[in-house]
């Protein structure tokens, strides 16, 4: 996932898309998901994950290079980056005593592809989408291999085997990329114009529809390139609300973008609903993180949070280390270690590292509810 800036005066005006309540998908009843997946224990050589920034493991630490040898790279995770720092995925492989890496590390047209001969199986990217290779991030550098060709690129290794657990979480930047989409159509809208209120809902309703599709898509890359070519254990994971990050926060809290904000709500849910139309009868299990982060958000001391609306990676004191060359606050340069969190803040305890990505903590817990899902349908220990 990546940030997206607002043009907040032009959105003033959108009370027609708020009260229509945003996205949601089609009406109509709703099929029962996916079902059939394995309930025995699985013996796993090896975690295989695809997706986006949430499981991106470092493939962008070249682009946080810094002229020090005592600390050659800021940061190389969309996290509050420390020593010994892991994302949910590299959690969930140490639980399984198994090793997982990037699958290529490089940025601005330079690659690196993984040298080890295994655990090269990290392919998430920071920016990617389910299927356009234009992902956010893109245009400044970034590969953004879209999560079609991640699972290509796995499959030219050779098949899945019934022995890898197989990680997927996607579908962030499609809806944050539609969103912004949409922003910007409203933007462009005259408050004058007599027919402002028929354009914003049309824009909503091609955001929607393209969210939908890129649901879709997933369930189908999933069924017919991962569980068709071989998987037996596959854990797909949803997309959390986004209006319960910093980002959708202070969206709420502007009365020039409130109104939005249930637009970007919807589009989540859209893409919920829809990834599990696209998974219905799949032998899959859908992790449901929304649910998740909900619970959490709702009460953050029983999780061991203190503070669950604020970014901990400080904007100024980024831009600074990276010699303004990064101004948004972006996690990716952001190190708990060498002072770039808010006076105060916590990389454990805060949940959030930037406006939309968790912290070591947030990961912490992500593993966590991941982890105990499997348990609970027998797949670990």
């Amino acid at each position: 996932m990546k940030s997206i800036r607002l043009h907040a005066a032009a959105l003033a005006a959108s009370l027609l898309v708020a009260a229509c309540g945003g996205g949601g998908g089609d009406e109509g009843p709703r099929v029962p998901g996916p079902s059939g997946a394995p309930t025995a224990k699985g013996t796993f050589t090896s975690v295989v994950s695809f997706g986006d920034s949430l499981s991106d493991l470092g493939t962008y630490t070249p682009a946080t290079a810094t002229p020090n040898p005592a600390l050659p790279y800021l940061g190389g995770k969309w996290t509050t980056n420390a020593v010994g720092g892991k994302l949910w995925v590299e959690v969930m492989a140490s639980s399984l005593s198994l090793p997982i890496t990037p699958a290529v590390m490089g940025f601005a047209g330079q690659v690196m592809p993984c040298p080890l001969a295994v655990a090269c199986t990290g392919y998430a990217q920071g920016g990617s989408r389910v299927t356009d290779p234009v992902g956010n991030g893109n245009s400044a550098g970034a590969m953004t291999i879209p999560v079609k060709t991640q699972i290509a690129n796995h499959l030219a290794k050779g098949n899945f085997t019934a022995n890898e657990l197989v990680l997927v979480w996607a579908g962030a930047n499609d809806i944050l990329i539609q969103f912004s989409g949409f922003v910007a159509k409203a933007s462009a809208i005259s408050p004058t114009d007599p027919a402002r209120s028929e354009k914003l809902l049309t824009a909503q309703i091609e955001a929607d529809a393209a969210v939908k599709q890129a649901a879709l898509e997933l369930g189908s890359y999933v069924r017919t390139e991962v569980l068709g070519k071989g998987a037996s254990y596959v854990a797909v994971l949803n997309v959390p609300d986004l209006a319960i990050t910093p980002l959708g926060l202070s969206l709420n809290a502007n009365p020039a973008t409130k109104a939005v904000v249930p637009v970007l709500s919807g589009l989540v849910s859209t893409f919920n609903a829809n990834l599990t139309v696209g998974l219905d009868r799949a032998a899959v299990h859908l992790v449901n993180a929304d649910a998740s982060f909900k619970t959490l958000a709702a009460s953050p001391s029983t999780y061991g949070f203190t503070n669950v609306t604020t970014p901990a990676c400080d904007k100024d004191k980024i831009s600074f280390a990276t010699g303004g060359l990064v101004a948004d606050g972006s996690s990716l340069f952001c190190n708990a270690d060498v002072g770039l969190l808010v006076t105060g803040a916590d990389k454990d305890t805060w949940l959030f590292a930037d406006s939309i990505h968790p912290s070591l903590g947030g990961h912490r817990e992500i593993a966590n509810f991941v982890a105990a899902d499997l348990k609970r349908i027998g797949w670990t220990n």
